[in-house]
């Protein structure tokens, strides 16, 4: 099997052209062997290319553990990327189709080279049982949460996948290694959910920390981003652009007052190029 390594701000996955080359038969397997640092390639995940019906093409992906996830921000950026580098679409402007519907991306070039990637989130969605979480609120800003006998205050969003948001004063190991686990599968989240801890520098200008659910910490989050960005609006802490700082890299957020949707944008790079050896998982 052939693949390619990219990564959006240091959310790393391995990505499949299935353009080119028939999909596994097994992708979740898949996914935990290839994301494996030791004995692997090394990723946050797998991300099959596939074609569409509907689009120019359709992401699947998958996180370390193998679980299929609805979306990832930073890996849709790539995947616009690899389809404009492989003569799949050579368009500055294209649409993917996601396990959380279809997304308008729009490529920054320069040079005939993807510099950065804007993609349109879509609406945020804020209804308890669409995200889905058993906590109350219209929308739930800053709702306690039990976690370890102690309560924390939250606030849910999802961008077509699971958030929930903290801001702290300082984001910490605790907060993100020991916190972040114990809410991702608290049972007010029938689905689990990715948690986002966060700092707020100004109004303008955040902090972020993301523990994924299915994957761990990784070094960015875009759908984390984008809910964050929603977060700040609804709580009364940022405005509606904001720039998010994370360990990977930095991400543009906006939430349009116009037309309710999030905007992100953000870098996409190719690592390198391989052959999968290892016998793919039935």
């Amino acid at each position: 099997m052939r693949f390619i390594k990219m990564h959006g701000a240091g959310n790393d996955y391995v990505y499949v052209n299935c353009f080119d080359q028939a999909p596994p038969a097994n992708p979740a397997e898949l996914a935990r062997q290839v994301s494996n640092r030791h004995f692997g390639i090394g990723a946050d995940g797998l991300i099959l290319v596939c074609p569409s019906k509907d689009a120019v093409a359709q992401m699947r992906m998958f996180n370390a553990d193998g679980s299929e996830a609805e979306m990832c921000g930073n890996g849709i950026r790539c995947v616009a990327k690899l389809l404009y580098d492989a003569n799949i679409c050579r368009t500055d402007s294209m649409v993917i189709d996601t396990g959380a519907g279809p997304l308008t991306i729009q490529l920054v070039l320069t040079c005939n080279r993807v510099d950065y990637v804007r993609v349109d989130m879509g609406p945020p969605i804020l209804e308890s049982a669409k995200i889905p979480t058993t906590l109350t609120g219209k929308p739930i800003v800053e709702v306690p949460l039990e976690v370890d006998g102690e309560h924390v205050r939250v606030t849910c969003v999802s961008m077509g996948n699971p958030h929930c948001v903290v801001f702290v004063d300082e984001v910490t190991d605790a907060w993100v290694l020991e916190r972040g686990p114990q809410i991702e599968i608290d049972a007010h989240f029938p689905a689990r959910v990715n948690v986002e801890f966060v700092e707020v520098l100004s109004r303008s200008e955040l902090r972020q920390r993301t523990w994924e659910r299915g994957s761990g910490e990784t070094l960015a989050c875009g759908t984390g981003a984008s809910a964050v960005c929603v977060a700040g609006v609804l709580s009364n802490r940022a405005e509606r652009q904001v720039l998010i700082h994370m360990a990977g890299g930095d991400l543009e957020l906006e939430w349009n007052a116009s037309d309710n949707h999030v905007y992100m944008t953000g870098p996409a790079e190719e690592l390198f190029r391989g052959e999968w050896l290892r016998e793919l998982p039935k």
